[in-house]
């Protein structure tokens, strides 16, 4: 071979090797424009989803915005934002007032001990009552449970006094009112349900309507806010509670009266006082 064409085999190899590295180069510079095209797309949509994440939770919850809903006052009630509900005889001349949570267990043991003693006590007119919703329950428990049956109970008031009584006593009897923990009053349906067990608010359309639309939601707000207030001056501690003539009665063991004897005698000594 001689030196002539070793030395032309010699610059092709290397000029082959040349256009071989240019290759490599630009497919590796390729390479990582790709990987960082991707890597802005990734960063982005994470940056996407996580703002939308955090606009997601930063959503005021629904009964955040019923905050700033108009205001629908069930009819049978009085005061300015409808959240005086009394009922029983006109000239009966004491009136006890009822502080209640929907999902209060001890609130149903009461009604289902005490409470046909109250609704007699009622009708024969020894008193009035003043039934005032909480829906602290919501807050400590979690859930939506206590406005949305308080809500309900709107519903019911505006049907009829007789009908919120005996949907009260429904949603607390042993067959319906659910453990604490479990949220059941959440769901419309199951307020339904429990209405139905009701003549006045059987298959009745317009109830119904009121309870899926949720019109006295904003009611069970401000009454909420009611008994908040009417807590700190009576210095009600929870549910239930029972106030007459601005005082708590309670049992002689200090607490609310939750047999029907203890009852009978706290409330004789309120009446007479």
């Amino acid at each position: 071979m001689s030196k002539r064409n070793s030395a032309a085999a010699k610059t092709a190899a290397r000029e082959r090797l040349r256009i071989e590295r240019e290759r490599e180069a630009k497919r590796a510079k390729t390479k990582r424009q790709i990987i960082v095209g991707l890597s802005v797309v990734g960063v982005l949509a994470a940056a996407g989803g996580i703002g939308y994440a955090v606009v997601q939770a930063n959503k005021p919850a629904y009964w955040d915005d019923v905050k700033s809903q108009k205001l629908v006052k069930p009819a049978n009630t009085s005061g300015e934002d409808g959240t005086t509900v009394v009922i029983g005889k006109a000239d009966a001349k004491k009136t006890l007032a009822m502080y209640e949570d929907p999902r209060c267990p001890i609130c149903a043991q009461f009604e289902q001990t005490v409470g046909p003693t109250v609704d007699k006590d009622v009708a024969a007119g020894k008193y009035k009552i003043q039934y005032v919703g909480a829906t602290f329950l919501d807050d400590k428990l979690t859930g939506e449970g206590s406005k949305n049956a308080l809500s309900a109970l709107g519903a019911a008031l505006n049907v009829s006094p007789e009908a919120f009584l005996e949907y009260k006593t429904a949603l607390y009897s042993t067959k319906y009112h659910p453990e604490e923990s479990d949220d059941k009053f959440k769901d419309d349906s199951y307020l339904i349900k429990v209405a139905d067990t009701v003549s006045a608010l059987k298959n009745n359309a317009k109830f119904q309507s009121a309870v899926k639309n949720g019109t006295y939601d904003k009611w069970a707000l401000v009454m909420s806010a009611k008994f908040d207030s009417d807590g700190k001056k009576y210095n009600i501690e929870g549910t239930p509670s029972l106030v007459m003539d601005g005082k708590l009665i309670k049992a002689a063991n200090g607490n609310v009266p939750m047999s029907v004897a203890d009852y009978e005698t706290a409330i004789a000594a309120a009446l007479k006082g």
